[in-house]
């Protein structure tokens, strides 16, 4: 066995996620808070749903205002060549939350055609199987 890289695949999945596996959370009922850290022209150009509005820079200041102190935490940005979900869940870890990050970020969310808010975008067939996860 290499435990080198047992020890590095179960951190990245103890601190990502991915867009398919908090869908599958959000319908299952699972209670998480999903943040959307991007400015608020991104998010008003469309958003995951279900997602609470917190950009990267507000957190530390307003982060206790707006979510439970125990909460399971997920952050989001753009995409994957953004790192905007990457601090956001840095600042949320420094405050003591229990925190992911959804790599692929709202493009992959959109990308797969999941629910979104104020915006309309297809899935992408060669991201995803429409209608299916990729069984991964």
């Amino acid at each position: 066995m290499n435990t080198e890289a047992v020890a590095h695949f179960t951190a990245r999945l103890t601190f990502e996620t991915d867009p398919s596996d908090v869908r599958a959370a959000q319908v299952a009922g699972t209670p998480l808070v999903l943040v959307d850290s991007r400015s608020a022209e991104s998010w008003a150009q469309g958003h995951v749903a279900g997602a609470l509005h917190l950009p990267t820079r507000e957190i530390a200041a307003r982060a206790r205002d707006l979510v439970p102190a125990d909460a399971d935490v997920v952050t989001y940005c753009w995409g994957p060549g953004c790192n905007g979900g990457t601090r956001a869940a840095l600042e949320f870890a420094r405050l003591g939350y229990r925190v992911r990050e959804m790599i692929g970020g709202f493009e992959y969310w959109a990308r797969e055609g999941l629910p979104l808010v104020g915006a309309e975008r297809a899935a992408d067939p060669l991201t995803t199987v429409v209608g299916a996860g990729c069984a991964c």
